[in-house]
Parts: C-alpha cells; structure tokens; sequence
C-alpha cells in the first residue's frame, strides 16, 4: 500500500513537471541547488557535465538572466540527508543548499523531455566529482539519433521550422547569412560549429535533441522578458510586446504609453493618430527634438512612412511609423544601451507582429493634460535639450557667426537657432572669442556693421541676446551705458559697460544707438573671493573683433553711424543679426 501511495505522489510530481517545468505540492518538494549561471550556455554546459554524473540534474531559468542547476525532487528530510552527503564526499560544490523551488520559471533541463524522478533510495552513491568553478570537460550525453536518422526527421522540418533554426544559429553567433530556410553550406558550417561548441560530433546535421535544445535556448530569451501579443483597442495596434520589462500606463495623444518595469529601463510608445502626409511629415520632425530619439543614428522617410533610430550612450531607440486610411500607426522601443543582442531579438518579434487594426486613432481628447505641463515636455516625453545655450551674431553675408566660447566648450554638436548645425572655425583664448561657419549656406537677413570710431563715454548701449537661453523665440534687448573704453586693468580690448544682463546674453553684438557693433558681451568674470556689482560688465571692443576675424579671412563690414535709431528699428535689427548658439552634448 505504502509502494501504491508514494507511486501516485511521484506521477503528480511528473504529471506538474510536464505541464508547467516548475514543481507541484511545492510544500513538500525540495531540491539541492548546486549552482547557478549568469548565462544559458553556460549553464547547459555545466548542467551536461553534471548529468554525467547524477541521474536528477535539473535546469531551470529563474530570473533576471540566471539559470539554476539542481538534484532533485526529493522530500524535505531526504533533500537534507543528500545535501550533506553529496557535500561529505566532495561531489557538490561546498555553497550548494536545499532550495523549495519557489524561483524556478522555465525549465531547460532534461532538453525536450521532464525526466525521470529518482527515489532518494536509489541514488547512486559512487561517482566522479564534479570540481565547482573550474572550466568544465563536456561530457555530451549518447547522441539520440543516427546522423542518417537525423537527416530522415530534419526532412520532415517546414520552412518556417528551417528559418527558426537558423534564426536561433544568428542568435548563438554561429550564423550570419540570409535567413531563408535553405540548409546549404553556410547553414550546415553552422550547424557544425554549434554542436562541437556544445560538446557533440561536429556531422553538420543536428539531431532532434539538438534541435531541441538549440531553439530552447533561442526561445528562452523572450519567455524571460515575458514577450506576449497585446491588443490595445483605444489606439487600434496589435503588437507583441516584453511584458515582464514595460506595462500600460497611459494615452496622451498621439502616443499610448508602456512605461518601465521591475528596472529594466525599457520602454515602448504606441503611435497612433489621424492626418495625413502632411501630419506624418510633421511627427517625423518633431519625433527627433525628443530625448528618446538621441541625434545619432539613421533616418529614413518615405513617401508614407519613415524609421528613426537614435543613439547614445545610455539608450538606444527604433521608431516606425506609416500612414494608411487617413491614420498615422506605429510604435517606438526604448532599450538601454549596452544589450544590443536582446534587443535586436525584441525589436525583431515586435516589427514582425505590428499590425494596425480598425478605424479608431488616438486623438487630443484621449488622456488629457495631465498635471505635469511644461514646454520642454511633448506629450508626456522629455524633449531633448542643449546643455546650455548662448548668443552670437552674423558677420558676413555666408552666414559666420562671432560668439563666446563659453558656449562651444565640450560640446559635441553645436546648433544655430537650433536648425543648423556649425563647426569652430577659429577660437581666441584672451578675450573667448569664437568663431563659427554653418555646415549648411546661409544667407542672413543682416549682419553686423562694426563701428570703426571710438564711441563717446556714457553713451547708450543696447546687447541683443538672447537672455532665457532660448526660452523665448527671439532675441531681447537690454538697454544701457558705455562707462569706459578700457577694462579694469586698463586693456584697450575691452569695454566697460553698466547693465544688467542674464547668463544666455553672453556672446551677443553691443549695439550703439545707430545701430553698429562696438563690442560682444564677454561672460561675467569668475573673480574668486572677489565679486564685482551685478551691473558691471564687459565686452570684447569692435576694434579687437575686427582684428580676429581678419586673422581668419572674414572681412567685417565697418562703418560710422550718423544718427540714432529708434528702439523699435534698433530691436529689427537685432533679431535679424542675433543667433541662438546651443552647445549639445
């Protein structure tokens, strides 16, 4: 009666292993952990060298990239007993210990089968120990076929079933051609190389327990990251998505969002709103001002639709887009830079099932405002920002542009008026001069006369900048007085000026009331212990800017007002000349 019982505890057992790969009656199975991997390869070649060995040796995935090895199942009392006298005879590794199996997911060993559930009485009590942390000799199990048999079951194999293998072969890195269900000699070179990486005959046919084990390797990847179709009604897509990495958190039109999970810094945007040529032309533009969409990386637009991606050293995105019946559908991934190869995999599963459905899209009505409204924000997205932003003007008809080089320092693009991108041309140290030239032409409505007279002590001054760093969408003037045509220490290359000015003026043309350049506000001086008053400032002289820029082959405009503006002609001149200069990084 005893034998009858314990017959029917251990069928649930294989019965649960079968269905699920993780332990029923968890209350009363324990197994011995004996290792654990940061890889899956890894882990199959230790498991193999194991079950050498043992006749128990489980596998299991149990998060976050880890796999487990355990002996097992047994029950509790014999677990402990086992434990401590695999440990006694050296046979397990010392740190091993009796685990209840609550972390055990997937499972990856036996490959393609549950195995048998050993007795603790009939564990075999001699065999060769296993050294923990030391490069293993693999020991592959009794080849399960024939390459003669091998070759009669991989016949039977559709298209579909040759292409995933040879998908799973790219993913391994044992392939690299065109994925196209042809076993030819590319196919089979990989094939081989595979099995004598993972300690089997290098024949160039896999077996079915070959076939097996490879695509539970290859498959394992997204039943880890939890990729599963979701059906999202309001924004009518179907798509798969890594549901363990990112869950809904909200629409806000044009975009439903799948935020991060569990830390893993993924995220995904569903596309989805009315329009045209015109609508899709217009989020391309806009897609790439976001910080989800960093400046490096290809882009591509077409007629009806376009892909973005972006990177940079901390995330890397994909973007697709397209129109169809009057609505605008795609999708957006988010994935932190550094695990390329997951990544490909995802991206991959995510492009093949996209799939747009219906007649609803996502439109201004859909989520609200929500409470964080700010400029820099597009949606609910952060858009992408410089890391600072200072003034310049034009100084010649091709567009040349004087500036500060406070505002050029560690910058790894620099933009003017956030449209062009410049490169340095020349830079003056002494004063902090730079000078820039637009990598496209450009043809300045104005740009700067410089005054070749000495201007006259207390006269008014105007700097046109652009003082809230680009904030606002045009440069402003600020108004005051010429108080001395020499610096502090008496240098004839600079001006003393009295006005109140903001960080982002720094770089931008000193107007006199005619309308000329008599200098460029230089950034406030960093005097230490010293501080100078808020409205004691200094500009690089016109006489000393002209110098420079003759030095490098621009030949400023230079002449002698002979009235005064008023302000409202003063202020056209000024947003015709000003540039917004904005340091990236």
């Amino acid at each position: 009666m005893k034998q009858f019982f314990f017959g029917l505890f251990l069928t649930a057992m294989l019965v649960a292993l079968s269905v699920s790969g993780r332990p029923a009656l968890a209350q009363v199975v324990q197994w011995i952990q004996i290792e654990a991997q940061p890889s899956l390869r890894k882990a199959q070649t230790r498991t193999r060298r194991y079950a050498g060995q043992f006749e128990n040796v489980n596998g299991f995935a149990i998060g976050r990239g880890w796999y487990a090895i355990a002996l097992g199942p047994y029950t509790p009392a014999a677990a402990t007993q086992r434990l401590r006298q695999l440990k006694r005879q050296g046979l397990i590794p010392n740190d091993s210990f009796v685990a209840d199996g609550s972390n055990f997911r997937q499972r990856f060993w036996p490959v393609g089968a549950t195995g048998r559930v050993p007795q603790p009485e009939t564990l075999p009590t001699t065999v060769q120990p296993v050294t923990p942390q030391t490069t293993p000799v693999i020991l592959a199990p009794a080849p399960d076929e024939t390459p003669r048999q091998a070759r009669r079951s991989e016949a039977q194999l559709d298209r579909d079933a040759r292409k995933e293998l040879q998908s799973a072969l790219e993913w391994e890195g044992f392939y690299s051609a065109a994925i196209d269900g042809a076993f030819g000699r590319g196919t089979r070179a990989a094939m081989r190389d595979w099995q004598e990486a993972n300690g089997y005959e290098g024949t160039g046919v896999l077996t079915t327990r070959q076939r097996q084990e490879l695509l539970a390797s290859y498959r394992s990847v997204l039943n880890e990251i939890g990729m599963q179709p979701v059906r999202d009604e309001t924004a009518g897509i179907e798509i798969e998505m890594p549901l363990g990495l990112v869950g809904f958190s909200r629409y806000e039109a044009p975009f439903a969002h799948y935020d991060s999970k569990n830390g893993s810094k993924v995220r995904v945007l569903l596309i989805s709103q009315y329009g045209d040529q015109t609508t899709l032309f217009g989020l391309y533009d806009i897609l790439q001002t976001l910080e989800i969409i960093p400046p490096d990386g290809e882009r591509i637009r077409r007629k009806r639709s376009f892909e973005l991606v972006g990177k940079n050293d901390r995330i890397v995105s994909y973007t697709h887009a397209a129109l169809k019946d009057g609505m605008v559908k795609g999708f957006i991934l988010v994935w932190p830079a550094g695990d390329e190869k997951r990544r490909q995999r995802v991206l991959k599963e995510m492009q093949a099932s996209f799939r747009p459905f219906g007649d609803v899209a996502l439109d201004d009505l859909v989520g609200g405002a929500g409470e964080d409204q700010r400029i820099d924000l597009l949606s609910g997205l952060e858009i992408r920002k410089p890391a600072l932003s200072r003034s310049g003007f034009y100084v010649d008809d091709k567009g040349a542009v004087l500036t500060t080089m406070q505002a050029i320092e560690g910058c790894s693009r620099i933009t003017l008026n956030n449209d062009y991108e410049a490169e340095i041309i020349a830079t003056d140290n002494g004063l902090g001069l730079a000078l820039l030239k637009p990598e496209t032409p450009l043809a300045p409505m104005a740009f700067a006369r410089f005054r070749d007279s000495i201007p006259r002590l207390k006269s008014e001054i105007a700097v046109a900048g652009y003082s809230y760093e680009g904030i606002l969408d045009a440069p402003t003037l600020t108004f005051g007085t010429l108080v001395d045509i020499r610096g502090l220490r008496g240098e004839s290359t600079l001006q003393r000026l009295k006005l109140t000015t903001q960080s982002g003026d720094a770089g931008g043309p000193v107007l006199d009331a005619g309308g000329f350049v008599q200098a460029m506000l230089i950034p406030k001086p960093k005097n230490g212990a010293q501080r100078l008053p808020d409205d004691v400032q200094f500009g690089a002289s016109a006489s000393a800017l002209r110098k420079f820029l003759q030095d490098n082959g621009v030949n400023a405009a230079t002449g002698t007002p002979d009235a005064t503006l008023p302000p409202e002609d003063l202020t056209l001149i000024a947003e015709d000349m000003t540039v917004l200069v904005s340091c990236w990084q």
